[in-house]
């Protein structure tokens, strides 16, 4: 008998009570909501440098309208580039205790579940007064970084700036496009000297990604589905494909995020660091790497497992994110720590550096609001906003939330994925085992993204391996999706 369907959007809801977040916000929020984006005003000591001529762009998701970041690149007479990253000013309109900045301490993070978003920040905000959006004057801290032509960033500072949003583009057409697949997005071609500008982005964001490469930042190929839902039914599931138009995002982030903690940790402020620690399962990526013909040294290194990563990407590109997510899964989740100066801390093992923030969200995750306060601190000649007992609560409360929205949003893929495959009971799938303890054995079927538990035949198993599985049943509402290994 095929399951009943249930209300997707009650149920991610429900899912966010469950996991401890607010979904909703207080009644009293309203009255801190700004009318209009607040202006920057400069004085003779404290000038803020007007940027709005310059063609800046953001690219993100198609819908996406709460705007964090956006990006300009100019090349300079030595033969060196100069990327400005501005990043949303939301602290000047989300002052530190405030109703509405309590609120998003509280949760800490969007949660994007597919079937329904919660904001961290009201829309008003986020979607609005906080956001870079196209054709408006906004205030912005700017990131700027000088790279050389080996994509080393030399010198790094941040200040506010006035900015202006010249083209709201997509990730999907400006990636098609830029790899000969697609047109020109028309808002690239209806602004004058856009083309040249995204083009040396691209050119930017390569010469970055040869220094992390040679460094030994790890690169993965994901797989991520959105559902697709009519009349509140799951019709599909669409993978989105990675494509350069992310690259170009991506690597300016990384860049910024890098310069971003050494900055602070060269004023000698406490910050945020945000750290993936060495793999504790690093024998179990050895064996992965074995059985592509591949030996990985005896202790954890990034350098050799970006080299085996890569060339499997090229020796097998369509099998690659299935090999990816093995990985992802061994190494772990990343965490926020606090770093105090003359203190060093664990690095990020994936990215292969030492030092790493989260600065270029603040609409989206509380961490970065506090590094911008930092950050703003810093320009301003002031002392920290915060205490270390406070970075420290900040710390450990980002992690906790940021591991319990991805509970809720693999809750809702799950239950999504329950919804599409309820019809399809008996049928067997092939599959990739992406977890194996204690708690169960798990698996991702390769066709489509949806990920159960093999109650049958798990025995002699492990991360990695390929299996072919048979749905036994689904269960909708706790997103339980059972199988029996063949």
């Amino acid at each position: 008998m095929t399951p009943p369907p249930i209300d997707l959007e009650a149920r991610a809801r429900q899912a966010m009570i469950q996991a401890g977040f607010q979904p909703d916000f207080p009644a009293d929020i309203t009255r801190e909501l700004p009318t209009a984006p607040i202006a920057l005003t400069a004085s003779p000591t404290k000038p803020v440098r007007d940027f709005r001529s310059l063609l800046w762009s953001s690219i993100d998701n198609k819908e996406s309208r709460d705007l964090d970041q956006i990006e300009y690149v100019e090349r300079l007479p030595d033969g060196g580039l100069r990327l400005l990253i501005g990043i949303a000013d939301v602290d000047a309109q989300v002052p530190k205790g405030s109703v509405i900045d309590l609120h998003a301490a509280l949760n800490s993070t969007t949660v994007y579940t597919g079937v329904a978003i919660f904001p961290m920040l009201p829309l008003q905000l986020s979607t609005d007064a906080t956001s870079l959006l196209n054709d408006c004057d906004r205030s912005a801290m700017v990131i700027e970084l000088h790279i050389l032509d080996s994509g080393q960033v030399d010198c790094h500072d941040v200040y506010p700036a006035w900015t202006r949003n010249r083209a709201k583009l997509a990730y999907g057409t400006v990636g098609a496009w830029l790899q000969g697949q697609g047109p020109m997005p028309p808002a690239i071609a209806s602004v004058p000297g856009m083309e040249a500008q995204i083009r040396l982005q691209k050119e930017t964001s390569d010469k970055l990604s040869g220094i992390r490469r040679r460094q030994g930042s790890l690169t993965f190929g994901s797989v991520e589905a959105t559902p697709v839902v009519e009349n509140g039914v799951v019709k599909d599931l669409v993978i989105s494909q990675h494509n350069v138009a992310e690259d170009i995002i991506e690597r300016f982030m990384v860049a910024a995020n890098v310069a971003m903690a050494q900055h602070l940790k060269e004023r000698g402020l406490p910050s945020l660091r945000r750290v993936v620690k060495m793999p504790k399962r690093w024998d179990r990526i050895q064996a992965i790497a074995a059985q592509h013909g591949v030996k990985l040294p005896s202790a954890p290194d990034p350098k050799a497992l970006a080299d085996f990563l890569d060339g499997q990407r090229q020796a097998d590109p369509d099998h690659f994110p299935d090999l990816s997510l093995a990985i992802v899964k061994l190494l772990g989740p990343g965490e926020y720590i606090v770093e105090t100066p003359g203190q060093e801390h664990e690095g990020h093992f994936g990215l292969a550096v030492q030092d790493y923030t989260h600065s270029t969200a603040p609409n989206r995750r509380y961490a970065d609001l506090v590094t911008q306060r930092l950050l703003k601190a810093v320009a301003a000649n002031a002392s920290s906003p915060y205490s270390e007992v406070e970075l420290r609560q900040v710390a450990v409360h980002c992690t906790e939330r940021e591991d319990a929205a991805r509970k809720v949003e693999r809750l809702m893929r799950k239950i999504a994925a329950c919804d599409l495959l309820r019809q399809h009971i008996g049928e067997t799938y092939d599959g990739i085992i992406t977890g194996a303890s204690s708690k169960g054995t798990f698996v991702r079927l390769l066709k489509l993204p949806a990920e159960g538990m093999v109650v049958r035949g798990a025995q002699g198993v492990d991360v990695g391996d390929k299996v072919r599985v048979q749905l036994l049943s689904v269960d909708m509402n706790r997103g339980f999706i059972d199988f029996a290994r063949k």
